[in-house]
């Protein structure tokens, strides 16, 4: 795709800088956001503070959001109302939020996902099949993330646990770490959340049963890979129909 002009917010922080990196070497215009006064931004030209942000939309073919869903949330909004294209990797938004995200998604294409690893949507779709073909298993998650992130369980966490909950016929109840005295019941699915050091990002789904263990496991090792697939998502994204989108759209799905 000949190149876009693509408005990056949170463009000092960690998922924000590896996605003006992936920007620039894929040849895309890249336009900056930080939070307060415009900073400078290696290889941008062009940079806003959020507050500004309408200015930075000017002629924008799509706008790539990892912040916080407070900011996230105000960036999603003024796009919509500028006609602009959203792709949101920000997690970590409450019920309202989420409704909030869907509302914009109503005037202009809105793409949220979790997670923009083509990794993460093989697993998610082995979970589910293992699931399904291991009934009665004893599931349990764990995910470790590094020590700076806000939200847990991750988003990608939240996911899996979705796509488990889908393929199981029981009612399941998540449980959250483990402590005192009592037996495992049959229908939990036990979440374990570590934060440590700069650990990327992994995931494991562990399933027991049948003196037999099945364990599904997706470590990233670079934040350049969220970075390109959120830039694929972008790329997908434009031209779109306004709508609520995943990333498991950009490699095969449909719509929600």
């Amino acid at each position: 795709m000949s190149g876009l002009r693509v408005v990056v917010t949170g463009a000092t922080g960690r998922m924000g800088g590896a996605v003006v990196e992936a920007a620039v070497e894929r040849g895309h215009e890249v336009v900056a956001v930080t939070e307060t006064a415009p900073m400078d931004v290696p290889d941008v030209d062009e940079t806003f503070a959020g507050s500004d942000l309408r200015a930075a939309l000017e002629n924008a073919d799509a706008l790539v959001d990892f912040t916080v869903p407070e900011a996230s949330l105000e960036y999603v909004s003024t796009a919509a109302e500028g006609g602009v294209p959203c792709v949101v990797g920000t997690t970590g938004f409450d019920e309202e939020g989420t409704s909030r995200l869907r509302a914009a998604s109503e005037h202009v294409p809105i793409l949220k996902a979790a997670n923009f690893a083509r990794g993460v949507q093989a697993l998610l779709r082995a979970v589910g099949a293992a699931v399904e073909a291991l009934p009665g298993y004893d599931v349990e998650l764990t995910e470790t993330h590094h020590n700076g992130k806000r939200d847990a369980p991750s988003g990608t966490a939240l996911t899996i646990l979705d796509e488990i909950d889908d393929a199981r016929e029981d009612d399941p109840e998540r449980v959250y770490g483990r402590e005192g005295d009592h037996l495992r019941e049959p229908n939990e699915v036990g979440v374990h959340v570590r934060r440590a050091g700069d650990v990327r990002g992994e995931h494991e789904v562990l399933l027991a049963g049948n003196e037999e263990v099945l364990s599904l496991t997706h470590r990233a090792e670079s934040r350049g890979v969220w970075a390109e697939g959120s830039l694929d998502a972008a790329e997908w994204l434009v031209g779109r129909d306004p709508g609520y989108y995943d990333f498991g759209d950009v490699l095969g799905g449909e719509g929600t």
